[in-house]
């Protein structure tokens, strides 16, 4: 498996370049800004990015959805409760980041669902808070959680359809029960490091403690 973490775009946004080294597939998590650097990682790596996978609406986190789409085709998919936030950016905000509205989405997933790159599987955590349709990503070793968790902070709350109290369940009740060594791989390049650990989220983590 291939894991490229990305700052992009002008909010320390983190994109990810996932793929199977052996087929040759790979997704990208979050594609801000900055699409043709990730593409060129990727082609560097012999790996065709076929999937854009959004972890929520909010247009620091979708930027770069539209060119990516264009150049490579790839298919977007987001959890069907931030699906309508995909395509209704205001068009302050689009000049704000400097960004392109994006198109619809391809696939609309749920809890529980796997996303498939070659053959690498991501299991679909639900973790709403941040967003309504805000969610996290699975595989053995890593988890990738937008803005729900970051390294010892969480994501805010204050906005539209944004909840304290969902957020930290969505934390306590399907984040921290994942094994104590996965990584922890966040949406903003917000803490002292750029990756964490749920076991380290858990001790030192001072927003759920």
């Amino acid at each position: 498996m291939f894991i490229k973490q990305m700052q992009v775009g002008q909010m320390a946004v983190f994109a990810y370049l996932i793929g199977d080294t052996v087929t040759g597939d790979a997704l990208v998590i979050d594609p801000a800004d900055n699409v043709s650097q990730i593409i060129n990682e990727a082609k560097n790596h012999k790996l065709s990015i076929n999937s854009i996978v959004n972890t929520h609406g909010h247009v620091d986190h979708i930027g770069g959805n539209a060119e990516m789409k264009k150049l490579t085709g790839a298919k977007i998919v987001v959890h069907e409760e931030d699906a309508v936030m995909l395509t209704s950016t205001p068009p302050m905000m689009l000049k704000m980041f400097g960004a392109k509205q994006s198109p619809p989405p391809d696939r609309l997933v749920k809890d529980s669902e796997i996303i498939e790159v070659g053959n690498l599987s991501l299991k679909v955590i639900h973790t709403p808070g941040h967003s309504p349709g805000g969610i996290s990503l699975y595989t053995p070793g890593f988890v990738f959680t937008g803005d729900t968790l970051f390294v010892e902070a969480v994501g805010r709350t204050d906005l539209p359809g944004g909840s304290w109290q969902i957020m930290y369940s969505s934390i306590q009740q399907k984040l921290f029960i994942l094994p104590d060594d996965t990584k922890v791989m966040p949406g903003h390049n917000y803490g002292r490091t750029p990756t964490s650990t749920i076991g380290h989220e858990k001790k030192y983590n001072p927003s759920i403690r």
